[in-house]
């Protein structure tokens, strides 16, 4: 009797697992993907953080060169990246407090985070193709 229990029980716990990942699907596909960077406060970082799975933010300057040499880049990858990313543009000279938060120092500065937390920051124009490895694989 006992082995049935223990087959039950493992099937159970299956099962569970199952119609979790399956809500989070779910809940990805109800996630709205824009194919541009959209902007980002002080007040709306942190919505953006928890909304979007994978979520990067650059912070930029308008008198900062290489901040407009990469915005390009940044608006292509948006839209290559469609539906698995979400871009976001942080002025660093209107929103100071998100700056303090998190330490930028210099300019441009990409905050990559997944899943809620911050698991990378590029300082400095890269180009497309290392942002891209960088930011690929953090990607399911």
């Amino acid at each position: 009797m006992d082995e049935i229990e223990e087959i039950r029980r493992k099937k159970l716990e299956e099962l569970k697992r199952e119609l979790a990942a399956k809500e989070q699907r779910a809940e990805e596909l109800r996630i709205e993907y824009p194919d541009r960077p959209v902007l980002v406060t002080d007040s709306s970082i942190d919505a953006g953080i928890r909304q979007y799975p994978l979520f990067v933010v650059d912070c930029w300057a308008e008198w900062c060169g290489p901040c407009r040499m990469i915005a390009p880049v940044i608006d292509e990858m948006a839209r290559e990246l469609k539906g698995r990313v979400v871009f976001g543009k942080l002025n660093v000279d209107q929103n100071p407090m998100t700056s303090r938060r998190y330490g930028i120092t210099a300019i441009p500065t990409l905050l990559v985070f997944r899943n809620g937390k911050l698991v990378d920051r590029l300082v400095g124009a890269y180009p497309k193709q290392v942002l891209m490895s960088r930011i690929k694989k953090y990607l399911d």
